[in-house]
């Protein structure tokens, strides 16, 4: 699987919160940058799936200026997956990206936005405060991107504990292949009403201007369109309302 040096991995969640971001990032206008896409299709057999493969979509930034036509930045989309097919499908792709036919280890730049109770330090909820902020966790080797990014994120507690498995798998197999990986967590509310609505988009768009400043593309906030699920409270009968 080929791929740029600078690799945005993003998870695709039920509400498609983080893969909005997708559709938000484009080449800046003055860059010689052209997006080029294509989809993927891995097979899972040897984890023993046969019923299942790890599907996703690649969007490529290729600089025309460069004669072998250079990828400067991709971002990959991968399938929303159920345990234990998730870690099977995310294992799969970083095999497929960091594989002997691979010249160079991308940098990997992987975004998630997390309920506030499944983030817990000392036991606690981490809980927002204030302005919207974003922790950022550098794994593997040290690279200069990563120093970048972590400019503009807070450090997690050293106490932190994952109970969103995406995240924890992500975190579980960037540790075990020691693969250079900076990932963003943001965080939001269990219940989308119209105030925390604004404050997950707000997460969304700092999410999405960071990992733009630091590739060279840019990100319109305009492109957001994510539209969260209803919870069972909001889509049951109207005339339940009357009671509360």
């Amino acid at each position: 699987m080929k791929v740029a040096s600078k690799l945005i991995f993003l998870l695709r969640d039920p509400d498609g919160l983080v893969a909005s971001i997708a559709d938000a990032l484009h080449s800046n206008p003055k860059s010689s940058l052209r997006r080029l896409e294509e989809s993927f299709e891995l097979s899972l057999q040897r984890y023993g799936i046969t019923e299942e493969k790890a599907c996703g979509q690649l969007v490529h930034f290729v600089d025309d200026d460069d004669e072998k036509g250079h990828y400067q930045v991709t971002v990959l989309l991968l399938q929303n997956y159920e345990p234990p097919t998730l870690v099977c499908a995310i294992n799969e792709v970083l095999a497929q990206i960091t594989g002997e036919t691979s010249s160079t280890v991308p940098m990997l730049l992987v975004p998630f936005v997390v309920e506030s109770s499944k983030l817990k330090g000392e036991n606690k909820s981490l809980a927002t405060t204030g302005s919207v902020s974003l922790y950022g966790v550098q794994i593997g080797p040290e690279m200069d991107l990563a120093q970048a990014m972590g400019a503009g994120t807070q450090k997690p507690p050293s106490s932190l504990q994952v109970h969103y498995e995406p995240l924890a798998c992500f975190l579980h197999l960037a540790r075990i292949l020691n693969l250079p990986t900076f990932i963003l967590i943001g965080q939001k509310s269990r219940s989308p009403t119209d105030k925390t609505l604004g404050g997950e988009l707000e997460t969304l768009y700092n999410i999405g201007e960071l990992l733009a400043s630091n590739t060279g593309l840019c990100f319109t906030r305009d492109k957001i369109t994510w539209n969260p699920t209803k919870t069972s409270k909001d889509s049951q009968e109207p005339w339940r309302a009357l009671y509360g």
